[in-house]
């Protein structure tokens, strides 16, 4: 019995210890201690409390900082994969000698393909090159003789996903970058195809939305004209727009000349294409921004202005003709984006493109910010309220079980631990619904003292021994204990599959403190009934 119980105890120290580590010193101790070390100076408690501060994260509404919930519109990345199906079509028609009219994209769908003027005897070629280069298609016959391809609905399911996955990664890239310190950053569960972003601590959210939602499309494209003075201008000089279209831009290369531009659908290089973007300067010492291209993209690049040498290239970002200007030789894998730029929007816009364009364009159908002066209350308010709370829990249990209740304020205090401890360890976020976690499994812990204390006072009313009382008062509260933890256990799963943010927090600190409630609750509280019962004489009462 004595070894038992030491091994016992042995085993309570050192879980003790290791979540003890994790509050203080956590995941990464060397940053721990240098914090620990700088807060020395105002004293012992100052030194912990940073420890603490350092592992313990804190979400949105205890720091304060932005939340906002963004709308990707996924069917432009669905315009996109038929855009170039539409050049590849082109491109594999003109190389195997089929004649065609037009190969375009109906105004009204994002997910068709319309080929027309396809001669007759040509149709079968046409349907077996599409099987095999684009298999992802459903071809049918329209109207005059017109071949359809229709995008698979599993294909248009399958790219509004990863345009909503590739997203989220390209916003996490440009947040990082930003130094914003543990943001969140995941699908929204309560609207489709929708981002949750929440952004502790930031202080300029104005220019982390603009960052954000910036698609900074970056496309190289041949341009057949401008700056016209108004759209009618350029249409006229295009003629048919089958094969190109007409934007709005500003040209460095002409005294900043705002207008309309005749550029072509499809691009040389994209945005995809960049491998390396950097702030520079120009000839004027203004800042612009320098891009380096993939070998690939290089290679194509060199090829299609060796061919157009004396022709226009137009810089188009965003939509937007940023830069339109002649090209005088032979261009491999280097260029640069000339503007009137600040030396902070060329770093932004090299961040961004370093980033990765997004797959769509972002609305925002949410934005809310809160104030680092009300995270700091909430701190104040969930604080007080689990002090107050745990107090009253100490007060009754020492006035209603006696010495008992000496054993469950202790098995209280080590349950915070280690749900404390777990939070440094896990870098789980402490949210305002987390501190109410915390209360509600501090009411879960006393809820199980009582079940196994009032068991034990049943059977000591029965005339049994304390020993027998104890073994009897465990072994019948076990079940039921079990069952209310199981039960809030798998809520608490439910919340955390389903919610978003602040309620994930809630979830996880339930879910641990329960799982903490069990081990402190059951096993610590057993061990010290045991080390109390050693020391008592046959027949001598229990204080409970």
């Amino acid at each position: 019995m004595r070894k038992n119980l030491g091994v016992k105890t042995g085993v309570i120290i050192g879980i003790m210890l290791v979540f003890l580590w994790g509050i203080f010193l956590g995941k990464d101790p060397a940053k721990s201690i240098d914090s620990m070390k700088k807060a020395s100076q105002r004293g012992v408690g100052a030194a912990l409390l940073a420890g603490i501060q350092e592992n313990i994260r804190l979400g949105l509404d205890l720091k304060g900082g932005t939340h906002l919930i963004l709308q990707v519109m996924v069917d432009e990345a669905v315009n996109s994969e038929t855009e170039r199906a539409v050049e590849r079509l082109r491109d594999d028609l003109k190389t195997k000698g089929i004649q065609f009219t037009e190969v375009s994209k109906p105004v009204d769908r994002v997910d068709q393909v319309t080929i027309k003027g396809v001669p007759s005897d040509k149709t079968s070629a046409v349907r077996d090159m599409a099987a095999e280069s684009l298999a992802e298609y459903d071809l049918s016959s329209g109207p005059d003789g017109a071949l359809i391809l229709t995008m698979k609905p599993s294909i248009v399911r399958d790219i509004k996903s990863r345009a909503v996955d590739q997203s989220m990664q390209t916003i996490d890239s440009r947040v990082n970058t930003l130094g914003v310190v543990e943001p969140t950053i995941q699908k929204h569960g309560l609207g489709e195809n929708q981002i949750l972003v929440q952004l502790p601590g930031v202080d300029d959210p104005t220019r982390v939305k603009d960052i954000i939602q910036s698609t900074a499309m970056l496309q190289l494209k041949q341009a057949y004209g401008g700056p016209f003075a108004t759209e009618a201008e350029a249409l006229q000089s295009a003629g048919s727009l089958v094969d190109k279209i007409i934007l709005k831009g500003t040209s460095a290369a002409k005294g900043g000349a705002d207008g309309f531009y005749v550029v072509s659908r499809s691009s040389v290089v994209s945005g995809r294409d960049v491998r390396r973007a950097e702030v520079g300067r120009d000839d004027a010492g203004r800042p612009d921004v320098n891009f380096i291209l993939t070998g690939e993209a290089g290679r194509r690049f060199g090829q299609f202005t060796a061919a157009n040498i004396g022709n226009l290239l137009a810089v188009v970002l965003d939509n937007k003709v940023r830069e339109a200007a002649t090209i005088q030789g032979e261009i491999h894998d280097q260029g640069n984006i000339h503007g009137n730029f600040t030396d902070q929007s060329a770093a932004d816009l090299a961040l961004i493109l370093n980033s990765g364009a997004l797959p769509a364009s972002i609305h925002y159908l949410e934005d809310r910010t809160v104030s680092a002066s009300l995270g700091l209350d909430s701190i104040r308010a969930g604080v007080t309220a689990s002090i107050v709370g745990m107090a009253l829990v100490v007060m009754f249990m020492l006035l209603y079980y006696h010495g008992a209740g000496i054993n469950a304020n202790l098995g209280l205090f080590l349950n915070l631990i280690i749900l404390l401890g777990f939070m440094g360890y896990s870098g789980a976020v402490l949210t305002l619904p987390g501190i109410a976690g915390v209360i509600l499994t501090i009411g879960m812990g006393v809820d199980s003292n009582v079940l196994i204390f009032e068991r034990i006072r049943e059977e000591l009313r029965l005339g049994k021994l304390p020993a027998q009382a104890v073994d009897q008062g465990f072994a019948r509260a076990w079940v039921t204990i079990i069952d209310t933890h199981i039960t809030t256990i798998v809520s608490a799963l439910i919340l955390f599959l389903f919610g978003t943010g602040p309620i994930r927090g809630f979830a996880v600190t339930l879910a641990f403190g329960l799982a903490a409630n069990l081990f402190t609750a059951v096993f610590v509280s057993r061990v010290i009934f045991d080390a109390i019962l050693k020391n008592k004489q046959r027949g001598e009462a229990l204080s409970i």
